[in-house]
């Protein structure tokens, strides 16, 4: 039914965000639907009213106030505010005239609310130790322009801490800005361990919005925690099995603490004294570096930590195994000198700490064998070569070494090349060749006397011979006669005249074109005869074996210096001449 009297009705609070716009509703009723003479809004400034403005009809009356400027009213009569501030944070009261029907009114509470901004940690910038008389500060966070003033709590690991006596500690301001915005400050004090050098801190800021609580995380930070060390550890890098001489080695040394201590390294030397190496190495670092290491740099090394916070001292020893090969040595069974026909076996040694493997190359560095033997029968000057044994650490690569071996044969001279026959002309230079192959090295001698070269490569010798072509020389020819201490051998060198040669080659040449022109003569009468052009009866015989004095006449006509071309043509390489009957 109708409303017995006038009744206005507003909404118990209003909250919105500093900056924005408050609209408060005012609704109202009035008994036998009536009319509003007049609707006043006002604010209340501790116990007095003060009136914002008077709306009466369409016209809205504002009085000169703060507010002035940022009021409107909308046509259901509601009252918005512009750009609110904390300041607006206030009762506002709606009062309806109605005549003869009375004066109502209601009232609303404005709260304004303002989200603060996202926290900021910061970490303690120094080192915080593990055993402190006090309670170390870990780290400060701080969230400003909030309101209502906002709190901030602590977590590490994601666990929220607490309050706790002699090991965890809070300290909270609040600050009010002349903005009316308020910054909250915290800091966070705690008993640190070993474990919290992974630990990760964090603050978290609450705020109530809308009769709801809200929360802002910060970002993770990890502190530096300083505490002794407890283990300490010494290696070889690279690993000591294999190391090997020549290598560049380091030993690490490494600590669990923090910050690293001073760190001090030895080498265990004679009756248990020890050479201080701290000098070499970098005390900060805990590195020890050994240049081209050999057998002596093997040893037990230690490493000795001082942490100066509570002056405890640990150490840590590791043995380094510096791997060699030496004293390679070849034994050649049966010792004594070595003839054509004969074996022989080699034996290779080599003292190690690990195992060695052995091959044998020869002396264009193919492999010929593997093991520590190797075994050469029927041996000939051919086989006289340098050996070498190599020693191979497989477990240590790069560890290598190798001895030589010469395998000498010895035998008397074997004459293996020599430039017989030779075809010469009287008068001219020419070169006798003798190739000999021995051991010990032979002297070569010629029966004639002449300008002699020799080469000498491994077993083998050559010697040439320069002359001049005499009657007597080309008639007894040379001999060659090479001898060492075991035996002598010679051939002798057969000269030829080259010009015997040409006049053979020139018969033989002849008979070779005769022998061809008749076989040609013969394919053309047998082609005449298939023809017709030649009658078989008696009437058409014709002499053929008789030709007239006048007809063409075939000539095969040989000239001498052609024949000497091509007897040229067919001399030997290396400038030997041979009868053309030969070719």
């Amino acid at each position: 039914g109708a409303a017995s009297k006038l009744e206005v009705s507003m909404p118990a609070v209003v909250e919105v965000e500093s900056g924005s716009t408050a609209r408060i509703e005012c609704s109202f009723s009035i008994p036998g639907n009536g009319s509003y003479t007049y609707i006043d809004w006002f604010y209340m400034d501790r116990a007095n009213r003060v009136r914002l403005c008077r709306v009466t009809g369409s016209e809205v009356l504002e009085e000169d106030t703060d507010y002035k400027g940022r009021l409107s009213v909308g046509e259901d009569k509601a009252l918005s505010i512009s750009k609110v501030t904390m300041q607006d944070a206030r009762t506002f009261v709606c009062q309806v005239g109605a005549g003869s029907q009375g004066v109502g009114e209601n009232r609303t509470e404005l709260r304004i609310y303002k989200v603060p901004e996202a926290p900021e940690i910061t970490a303690s910038s120094g080192g915080i130790p593990v055993h402190s008389s006090e309670t170390p500060q870990i780290a400060q966070c701080v969230s400003e322009n909030g309101f209502p003033p906002p709190n901030i709590t602590w977590h590490k690991n994601g666990k929220q801490l607490q309050v706790e006596e002699n090991k965890v500690k809070i300290l909270a301001t609040l600050t009010r800005k002349s903005s009316g915005l308020y910054t909250v400050s915290s800091s966070l004090f705690a008993v640190v361990a070993r474990e919290d050098r992974n630990s990760l801190f964090h603050c978290t800021v609450h705020y109530w919005l809308r009769g709801q609580r809200h929360t802002m995380e910060s970002q993770r930070v990890n502190i530096t925690v300083f505490y002794p060390t407890q283990h300490l550890k010494l290696h070889v890098v690279p690993t000591s099995a294999l190391v090997k001489e020549g290598d560049d080695v380091k030993l690490v040394c490494e600590a669990d603490g923090n910050p690293a201590p001073v760190f001090s390294f030895y080498k265990r030397e004679l009756e248990d004294n020890w050479q201080d190496l701290t000098s070499l190495a970098d005390p900060n670092s805990g590195v020890l570096s050994l240049h081209d290491v050999n057998k002596s740099s093997s040893g037990l090394y230690r490493c000795q930590t001082l942490d100066l916070d509570d002056l405890r001292q640990l150490e840590k020893d590791v043995e380094l195994v510096v791997n060699y090969i030496e004293g390679v040595h070849v034994k050649m069974e049966p010792s004594s000198p070595l003839h054509e026909g004969d074996s022989v076996r080699l034996s290779c040694s080599a003292h190690s700490p690990v195992a060695l493997d052995y091959q044998w190359r020869d002396e264009r560095g193919r492999k010929v064998a593997e093991g520590n033997q190797l075994f050469l029968s029927n041996l000939t000057f051919e086989t006289s070569s340098n050996f070498s044994c190599k020693a191979v650490a497989r477990s240590v690569p790069g560890l290598e070494q190798s001895k030589q071996v010469a395998v000498a044969v010895q035998g008397k001279p074997r004459i293996v090349a020599i430039s017989s026959p030779l075809y010469v002309r009287q008068d001219e230079v020419v070169n006798l060749t003798c190739k000999a192959i021995a051991f010990p090295r032979p002297s070569v001698h010629w029966s004639i006397n002449g300008t002699a070269h020799e080469y000498v490569e491994n077993q083998h010798i050559a010697s040439n011979l320069t002359v001049r072509v005499s009657h007597d020389l080309l008639r007894a020819g040379a001999m060659c006669r090479v001898s060492n201490a075991l035996g002598v051998s010679e051939k002798h060198i057969q000269l030829l005249d080259q010009k015997t040669s040409e006049s053979k080659g020139v018969i033989i040449v002849a008979i070779i074109v005769c022998i061809l022109v008749v076989a040609v003569l013969g394919a053309v009468i047998y082609f005449l005869h298939k023809k017709g052009k030649i009658s078989c009866g008696r009437a058409g015989k014709q002499d053929i074996t008789k030709p007239e004095a006048r007809k063409d006449k075939n000539v095969v006509e040989v000239k001498s210096d052609k024949l000497s071309e091509e007897a040229g043509l067919l001399q030997g390489a290396n400038g030997e001449k041979r009868p053309a009957a030969d070719q």
